[in-house]
């Protein structure tokens, strides 16, 4: 799953398909990476204190990914944002925001924003926003906290009411209707294997949802298939969506949460506290009822 486009993690992909690991414990047998030094030049981050003492906190977001992360002008904007701000405003600090690009994984990601730095230019931040959970992945990327579970996510089609005024369009439609979809993703990968690539000559690739969404308002594909939210995001009035059934998709629907580097507990529990105290009260269903999404709360 991209974590970008929410869809392109290798791993998840691999689960969404089918391709699972056995249910053991969780990290039973794993044995886990050799631990960084604590000398002074492996130590990246912030612990709590410092952060409340300077004042402010730093998220990392994905830019170029409604309705969750992008830049509104010279301002970010979006549910993620959102988010972060409140969980800074609970630990009575300002949110500072690293707007980046998806990279090839999500364990890239975590690694260049959260526990090591990129390789040119930037630097680690307090908090990476959207990454989803899986008990697996969290156990083999032991360099980072999996906290603060605030929304699950799910596979869903969007699709023009015009050209399907009776009955919304499943997969097999697709062998004869034009679909659009994000490169590289569960949507992707799950349409192309249907009966050995039978719908790939109907498949349009997108380098983005909001891409595939377009697309479809203007009449070049008649559906689309991707992430419910970046699907509701792009949808206009001549649009619904809709979730069938979808054999064989091992995993249409995961959690988001957030990450934050395992040297750095007490900060992982404050943040975790923060967006517990908003799903009780109904602050973060109201985030996402502000931008027009529907939203499911994290299995508690």
């Amino acid at each position: 799953m991209r974590a970008g486009s929410a869809l392109s993690l290798a791993g998840l992909t691999c689960l969404a398909l089918g391709w699972t690991a056995p249910a053991f414990a969780a990290c039973e047998g794993y044995v886990p990476e050799p631990r960084q030094q604590n000398a002074s030049r492996d130590i990246v981050g912030q612990d709590l204190d410092t952060i409340q003492a300077q004042g402010f906190m730093t998220f990392a977001a994905y830019e170029n990914f409604p309705p969750w992360s992008f830049a509104e002008g010279d301002q970010p904007a979006g549910v993620d944002i959102e988010i972060a701000r409140l969980i800074a405003d609970t630990l009575g600090v300002e949110a500072r925001f690293t707007l980046v690009a998806a990279g090839e994984t999500v364990e890239a990601d975590l690694r260049n924003w959260i526990w090591q730095g990129p390789p040119t230019g930037g630097t680690v931040n307090n908090v990476m926003l959207h990454v989803p959970y899986d008990v697996n992945f969290a156990c083999r990327v032991d360099q980072v906290v999996f906290t603060g579970q605030y929304a699950r996510e799910s596979v869903a089609i969007a699709y023009n009411t015009s050209d399907y005024p009776d009955d919304p369009p499943v997969p097999a439609y697709f062998r004869y209707d034009t679909v659009g979809v994000e490169n590289d993703t569960i949507a992707d990968f799950y349409l192309a294997g249907i009966g050995n690539g039978m719908l790939v000559p109907k498949m349009q690739h997108y380098p983005t949802v909001a891409l595939a969404m377009d697309a479809m308002a203007q009449g070049e594909v008649m559906a689309v298939m991707g992430p419910r939210a970046q699907l509701q995001a792009g949808l206009t009035d001549a649009g619904a969506i809709h979730q069938p059934p979808l054999p064989g998709l091992a995993v249409g629907t995961w959690t988001i949460g957030l990450a934050i580097h395992t040297r750095y507990r007490y900060l992982g529990y404050a943040v975790d506290d923060a967006i517990r105290a908003a799903l009780d009260d109904g602050r973060i269903a109201a985030i996402f009822a502000a931008h027009g999404l529907t939203y499911d709360a994290p299995q508690r």
